[in-house]
């Protein structure tokens, strides 16, 4: 039996080697999964990243980078180590590096792209959907911003970094302490053994350009919310926008419209016989919003689609008058995985969009209804097929800072330690609030850097009253929120 085993993986590595160009190849001898033969320069997370709020136009710039490790006091390097594949971290196989960054050292990217000419009269932006953990970016030697978190989307607007002409480039610093910081960080540590993992440093989500209006006249953000009692959609939407503008909403329902709905800053759209979002039905309405002169609707200045489900969840008694969890009016029992999202080629990445998927099928072919996204947060990618398939999420915050005991009072954070944990707290709630497969927000696990937690679950609330709060999920529960786990 070994024999065949190691026959089977021997077959798999060769093929995977010899699918890719020259430049390329996964690194060292880490168990493949069964589409990282797939993978290649040309071919890697190609669909568009950002499913809730879809616009024509984008550029993607996954493909392979020029890295560099150094110690982080270091200028930019003049000479570069070699080829890294994003979005894959530089600790994967799948990278093709496959080495250790440390607290100690700063990992490099670099860059160039072309700007398609018909993008020449319009504002470009830089999109990064997620890099681990404190990241500095800079085009054509301008620096362009900087940011901090593992897990939230973040970008910059690049149009006075650009050049007239010729190709652009970009240089991206990062600096991960792992675990040797405060930083929320989920299981990777510098040592993996056990039940921790190996670490995660730099760009590990799609990496792409979108241009916008050059006007400034454009769709910032979505913020969209179900109200299935009262049959309607609430629309809020972060716009840079005069009054002599309007934003006219569509909802569509299988190609056929269904319901249309016009204004500014929020709008309510009546859905008449709603089809409601479930595991067994998950029906999804399709929206289109279009920003357009409030005088002249011809004149339409930015465009984008997106989508949501009409579903409901909370906790209410039910005939026996025993709390149970309802979605859409209805007990429901929920069941299943604590689904930890590492992956032996791509650590934090899955090697394919059909990866994320499949492991989403099979949870629901194993006659599951919900998984628990255990202390990591994922692309979007992986909720829009949540959304798509009908598997319920209950989302936790990935654990970071101090531990206590089961009988400990709550860990006190250094200031940076706690502004940090809420700015970060805040971008999973807001950034994922659009996913109606999302149904609880977890706060801690475990007593895992536990702090101020009626607080913070009263802050989670006030981000997003239309789910359910867990505190804690392990020994340290404090009475709060809406489930006693």
């Amino acid at each position: 039996m070994n024999c065949m085993i190691t026959s089977l993986l021997t077959v798999l590595l060769v093929g995977i080697s010899g699918a890719q160009p020259d430049s390329y190849q996964p690194a060292g001898e880490k168990i493949m999964t069964r589409w990282a033969r797939d993978v290649s320069p040309e071919k890697v997370h190609g669909e568009y990243p950002r499913p809730t709020m879809v616009r024509d136009e984008w550029q993607n710039l996954n493909g392979l980078w020029d890295y560099a490790i150094r110690p982080k006091d270091k200028e930019q390097p003049k000479d570069y180590d070699g080829k890294i594949l994003v979005p894959f971290c530089v600790e994967s196989a799948l990278s093709g590096v496959q080495k250790p960054v440390g607290p100690e050292n700063a990992l490099w990217y670099r860059r160039s792209f072309e700007i398609p000419k018909d993008w020449s009269e319009k504002r470009l932006l830089l999109h990064f959907g997620a890099v681990d953990w404190h990241t500095m970016v800079w085009v054509n030697g301008n620096r362009v911003g900087s940011h901090q978190g593992g897990y939230d989307a973040f970008s910059f607007d690049i149009t006075e970094a650009l050049k007239s002409k010729g190709p652009q480039e970009i240089v991206v610093k990062v600096e991960d302490p792992t675990d040797k910081g405060y930083q929320p960080r989920g299981k990777q540590v510098l040592k993996p053994h056990g039940i921790w993992y190996t670490a995660v440093t730099g760009i590990w989500q799609t990496v792409w350009l979108e241009p916008v209006p050059k006007s400034g006249l454009r769709i910032d953000n979505l913020k969209i919310t179900p109200d299935v009692d009262a049959s309607k959609l609430i629309v809020e939407i972060d716009s840079k926008v005069s009054r002599s503008n309007t934003l006219v909403i569509e909802v569509f329902a299988e190609g056929k419209k269904v319901a249309v709905g016009a204004g500014l800053e929020r709008t309510e759209i009546q859905i008449p016989n709603p089809r409601l979002w479930s595991p067994e039905d998950p029906f999804l309405y399709e929206l289109r919003i279009t920003l357009r002169h409030f005088m002249y609707p011809e004149r339409a200045y930015d465009k984008v689609t997106s989508y949501f489900g009409m579903r409901k969840i909370e906790v209410k008694k039910d005939e026996a008058g025993v709390n149970r969890l309802f979605l859409n009016n209805k007990a429901l029992f929920q069941l299943g995985p604590l689904d930890q999202g590492w992956w032996p080629d791509g650590l934090y990445t899955a090697a394919s969009d059909e990866a994320l998927r499949y492991d989403l099928e099979v949870t629901k072919k194993l006659g599951m209804n919900m998984l628990r996204k255990h202390v990591k947060i994922e692309p979007a990618r992986f909720y829009y097929w949540c959304d798509k398939l009908g598997v319920l999420v209950w989302q936790d915050m990935p654990s970071g800072d101090k531990y206590i005991g089961g009988k400990n009072a709550d860990i006190k954070r250094s200031p940076e330690s706690a502004e940090n944990f809420e700015r970060e707290l805040k971008a999973m709630v807001e950034g994922f609030y659009n996913h109606p497969s999302i149904i609880m927000w977890v706060a801690y696990n475990e007593g895992w850097g536990q702090w101020e937690t009626p607080r913070v679950c009263e802050l989670i609330k006030e981000w997003d009253p239309t789910r359910l709060v867990n505190n804690a999920s392990g020994w340290s529960d404090r009475g709060v929120g809406d489930v006693h786990d």
